[in-house]
């Protein structure tokens, strides 16, 4: 029974198990029933087939459901088919409208979707178009301002062009940077700076070869408008000071205020324009300086200012080594000096305006040290280059080179004191060149002189002389014409010439913006050197010539006290032309005196020797014979021909001052009887006869005659007499008819 209750529980189970597998089934979707009826095969045995006759039960009772239903749906269902079939025709020929409405809207549509997509696309063109406006509306600044950077660039506003570039980096490029253009723009860039650094360095060195080649150029400009404004300031100084101007004017070389008006200069201040009016072209106004400005800004805008100026500072260094360097042969020619001070001039003007043009391109310190170095340079090239020169008209030029320089130079705010001190050691050089010149005139009017009095004509011819040489005797004035000066023509020429070196002398004076007391004592202290150096040499060298005889030296003589005299108008030609008062505390007085007081006495004592040797020339005519048994009876001819040459030559004597020629006389009177005494002591003389003692004795006698006649008048009693005592006392000359004396 138990078993049996058992088994109706499993059976019961099984089918409850079945409805739900069953449910499942019918509730669960297709995909999903693998799961369900795999349960059924994993069950008990034989529950497939219990699962089966369970589903066929199923199926039979939805089958008999269905037919229910259809039965009771069956006759709606015929209806609805009678009326379906009704509907059939009006559905077939709904279809054919449908179908050819359809038909109709396809191809309406066609032409509807062939404009939308056209609308469409232009609507895609109109916003690409959008898109494309809006970009390039930032992109054109852009390219704008880089088409202006290459403008800029090709006409050469290398600075213009930095500050585009500048305003490119910071404004437009990160604008639009995520372009490849702006990056290439951006990458061109610094390129371009190196290029404009480039360029620009070119065209500084472009300018400094220029100002090098042109420098000259622009001194001989300034040099020209310095010298043109001191001529000018001299010229109103003048008119100041008789009365015309009661304002000064003043000018500043290199930076002046000044106009030409119809030709001449007028100052700013008086606010008075005339036609014709023209502005005065400064040094600076040939130099086009915009190359160092342009590099100077592109340096300094690029951030490399001190580059730049160090190359700057180095290479002007550099070109003035080469400015100060002489050029080959420069002492031979004024024109060698002035391109010389013209390329210094031109130099430091240069420098000058680019000091105050620029900021801190070069400082004050540079150019002193420039000019300090140059100034050194200069004054050891002019000291060499002016030692060589011996003309001095060349060392004139020089030194109006040098005081224009200078003048120059002191415009532009350079000191130049160490120009004018060389000046000083100029002047020497001038003065000895000055000396060598009329050393050659003097020689050559020497060598022209007759040494004979000045014949005088007429009237004419003798204020013709006084008039170039200070004259006055009135002995001679009282004289009728024709009549002679005691001085020859070497005379007035000496003293004209004398004079023609004061001018000379006076003319390098000039322009040292010295005072006329320094002045004076310069023409002074030269004139002094020319008396006592330069006349003086040629008056010695004259007196020793040897073709200067007896007479000429008389006349030398004659000429320098006439020359002695003439220094006081000398001294006062040089008080006249200089206006110092000659009572004028430390004035320097002309101590040539001793010039011609030394040559006096030089051509005295010349007299005396050449007189000696006239009359040495004489006795060697002398020929005795020491052994003559009697005597001619008169006296020889050798000593009457002396003494009669004594005569004459003591009576051109007469003309010379003081006691020349009694000191002349007497030394020959000693000389001859010295010369007679050593004929009688002649070592070789062994034996002399009566008759040469009385021959001697006869020329003796003739000696002593000529002593007696006062051949130079002023011998006191037998003054004269006396220079033949010591040849008179020798006994045996007092002795008539001894026999002939043998000297052992």
């Amino acid at each position: 029974m138990y078993i049996t209750i058992m088994a109706d529980n499993e059976t019961l189970e099984c089918i409850t198990e079945h409805e739900r597998i069953l449910q499942e089934i019918e509730s669960t979707d297709t995909a999903c029933v693998g799961p369900t009826l795999r349960s059924i095969y994993d069950d008990q045995p034989n529950a497939h087939k219990r699962f089966m006759e369970k589903l066929d039960a199923r199926i039979r009772n939805h089958d008999r459901e269905i037919e229910k239903m259809c039965n009771f749906h069956h006759q709606g269902f015929v209806d609805a088919i009678t009326e379906l079939l009704k509907v059939r025709a009006d559905a077939e020929k709904l279809m054919g409208q449908v179908t050819d409405t359809n038909r109709r809207l396809q191809e309406a549509g066609r032409d509807v979707k062939a404009q939308t997509e056209e609308v469409i696309r232009c609507r895609i063109q109109q916003r690409n178009m959008a898109i494309t406006v809006e970009k390039l509306q930032l992109c054109i600044p852009v390219l704008e301002m880089y088409s202006k950077l290459k403008e800029q660039l090709d006409s050469k506003r290398y600075y213009a062009a930095l500050k585009t570039m500048e305003q490119l980096e910071k404004v437009y490029i990160p604008r639009v940077s995520q372009y490849r253009f702006c990056q290439i723009m951006a990458e061109n860039l610094p390129r371009l700076r190196e290029e404009i650094k480039d360029i620009s360095m070119s065209d500084l060195k472009d300018f400094l070869e220029s100002i090098r080649k042109h420098s000259d150029k622009v001194g001989e400009t300034a040099m020209r408008q310095a010298q043109q404004h001191r001529t000018f300031n001299s010229a109103v100084a003048k008119q100041v000071h008789i009365g015309h101007y009661s304002k000064p004017v003043y000018s500043l070389s290199g930076r002046t205020h000044m106009h030409i008006t119809n030709g001449l200069l007028t100052d700013d201040d008086t606010g008075e324009e005339e036609e014709g009016d023209e502005e005065i072209l400064t040094a600076q106004d040939l130099v086009d300086f915009s190359p160092v400005y342009r590099c100077l800004h592109i340096y300094t805008v690029l951030g490399d200012r001190e580059t730049f100026e160090n190359y700057y500072r180095k290479q002007r260094k550099k070109q003035a080594r080469l400015v100060l360097a002489p050029q080959a042969n420069m002492h031979e020619t004024v024109e060698g000096y002035r391109r010389y001070f013209n390329q210094i001039v031109g130099f430091f003007v240069v420098e000058d305006h680019i000091l105050h043009a620029t900021r801190g391109l070069v400082t004050r310190a540079f150019t002193d040290e420039l000019w300090n170095m140059a100034l050194s340079k200069i004054i050891a090239v002019l000291r060499t280059n002016s030692s060589y020169c011996d003309d001095p008209d060349l060392v004139l030029e020089l030194k109006n080179l040098i005081v224009i320089c200078a003048d120059t130079l002191q415009g532009y705010g350079f000191p130049v004191n160490r120009l004018f001190d060389l000046l000083f050691e100029v002047r020497d050089q001038y003065n000895e060149t000055l000396l060598k010149k009329w050393f050659v005139v003097f020689r050559e009017i020497f060598e022209s002189d007759n040494y004979s009095p000045i014949p005088v004509e007429t009237e004419e011819e003798y204020k013709l002389v006084i008039s170039r040489f200070p004259f006055h005797d009135p002995e001679i004035e009282k004289q009728d014409f024709p009549k002679k000066l005691p001085m020859s023509q070497s005379v007035p020429q000496i003293y004209t010439q004398v004079k023609e070196f004061i001018y000379a002398s006076l003319k390098f004076s000039e322009s040292l913006h010295r005072s006329s007391t320094e002045i004076d004592d310069m023409l002074r202290k030269s004139t002094n050197l020319l008396l006592t150096r330069t006349l003086s040499s040629c008056l010695q060298n004259l007196i020793k010539k040897p073709h200067i005889g007896l007479t000429e030296l008389v006349q030398i003589i004659i000429n320098t006290t006439h020359l002695e005299q003439a220094c006081k108008y000398l001294e006062e030609f040089i008080t006249n032309i200089t206006n110092i008062s000659p009572e004028t505390v430390h004035t320097t007085r002309l101590y040539g005196l001793s010039t011609f007081k030394d040559a006096r006495h030089a051509a005295e004592g010349e007299i005396y020797t050449k007189l000696n040797q006239k009359i040495d020339e004489f006795i060697q005519l002398a020929d005795y014979e020491w052994s003559m048994a009697e005597s001619d009876g008169r006296a020889s001819g050798y000593l009457m021909d002396l003494i009669n040459f004594l005569r004459s030559t003591f009576q051109v004597f007469t003309h010379l001052p003081g006691k020349v020629a009694q000191t002349a006389c007497m030394s020959a009177c000693k000389h001859l009887s010295t010369s007679l005494m050593q004929m009688l002591l002649d070592t070789e003389l062994k034996q002399i006869s009566m008759g040469a003692i009385q021959q001697f004795n006869l020329d003796v006698i003739q000696c002593e005659l000529f002593a007696s006649s006062e051949p130079v008048p002023g011998f006191q009693g037998d003054t004269l007499q006396l220079a033949f005592i010591d040849l008179r006392q020798v006994n045996f000359l007092n002795l008539p008819g001894l026999p002939a004396i043998t000297i052992a």
